[in-house]
């Protein structure tokens, strides 16, 4: 009986973490019309349920990329609160094209306790970090993170594809594809590289899923990482690099990415 309410406690504690963690840009569709208006919705929680509004003063940066370049947004104008905990990115579309959304955040910092940590870095593909606490006996050591988040969307307008998808908007961490999500199909699979602070990140933990089961893999010498996309539907690719870090009263320093799109 204790153990199976350790088991199920321990199963609360993992589900609560994940739903406070994740940051998706999750577009209603990903292939919509030029010269329009879009809303898209921020999921702050799991990828397919927003816990909580991101409030403007966390932005650092909101981005559109275009044929036509890269354009800034004012958070006031773009960025509002949304039904069901959901944030609402608000762009207007030009021309056909590959487009990207971007938007990063300030760091904020978070102290959980060693139980509550530990399971964090279980659920979240941090093993590396886990094992480290483990190695030196620190997993009943409660811990200070600062993380920031730094989220991106490939979305199609029109027929005429465009190499925007390949943009770097130079976040603390990002994905970047490779190839143009919208010239794959179902069946293949996807090169992304993952970057921290711009340079390439490798053996970084990457999670992927959305159409189906979550899976995970790791990036190569040069950060590159693939992914299979063996169904239709919405995908998302993320990791969280995670460091010790350099300063007094603060245990580690996260910095989370995501990248989403769909495939018909």
């Amino acid at each position: 009986m204790r153990r199976t309410v350790f088991i199920t406690g321990l199963l609360l504690v993992v589900a609560s973490l994940a739903l406070a963690h994740d940051l998706f840009l999750k577009l209603d569709t990903y292939f919509l019309e030029p010269h329009t208006r879009v809303r898209i919705p921020v999921l702050n929680g799991t990828f397919t349920k927003s816990e909580n509004f991101v409030a403007r003063d966390r932005l650092a940066d909101i981005s559109v990329v275009s044929p036509r370049g890269r354009t800034k947004l004012v958070p006031a104008a773009a960025w509002s609160p949304g039904p069901d905990s959901t944030s609402l990115l608000s762009i207007e579309l030009g021309d056909a094209g590959t487009y990207v959304a971007g938007a990063s955040t300030r760091p904020r910092e978070l102290a959980l306790p060693a139980k509550d940590f530990n399971a964090y870095l279980a659920e979240d593909g941090l093993p590396d970090v886990l094992d480290a606490r483990r190695l030196s006996n620190e997993l009943g050591k409660d811990a200070r993170e600062r993380y920031s988040k730094h989220v991106k969307a490939v979305f199609q307008v029109g027929e005429a594809r465009s190499n925007q998808f390949g943009v770097v908007l130079g976040y603390p961490a990002e994905i970047v594809p490779l190839e143009n999500p919208y010239a794959a199909g179902r069946g293949t699979s996807l090169r992304v590289r993952c970057l921290v602070h711009g340079r390439p990140v490798a053996n970084q933990v990457v999670l992927w899923g959305g159409a189906g089961a979550e899976r995970s893999t790791r990036t190569d010498s040069l950060g590159v990482a693939q992914v299979t996309l063996d169904a239709a539907g919405k995908w998302y690719v993320k990791f969280v690099n995670m460091v010790r870090a350099n300063r007094a009263g603060l245990d580690y320093e996260s910095r989370w990415a995501t990248l989403t799109f769909e495939i018909r």
